[in-house]
């Protein structure tokens, strides 16, 4: 089977729902909120204003993953 490119690690919330997911290539994170019918996803950042990028090793590590 092929790998999924997107790895969800964190997850919080049901109806009104937090999530932060992994680009398995690039290591970038990403936010995404979802509320009722509506939903968003963004980068997210660092204090700095530069994108969270999660290392290599953890990227791969299947134990971080929320799925």
């Amino acid at each position: 089977m092929k790998e999924k490119r997107f790895k969800r690690i964190y997850s919080q919330g049901v109806m009104d729902s937090t999530e932060i997911w992994v680009d398995q290539v690039t290591g970038v994170n990403y936010l995404y909120h979802a509320a009722g019918y509506s939903g968003g996803l963004t980068p997210l950042l660092d204090a700095e204003g530069k994108p969270v990028i999660s290392p290599a090793s953890e990227r791969y590590d299947k134990s971080t993953w929320d799925d």
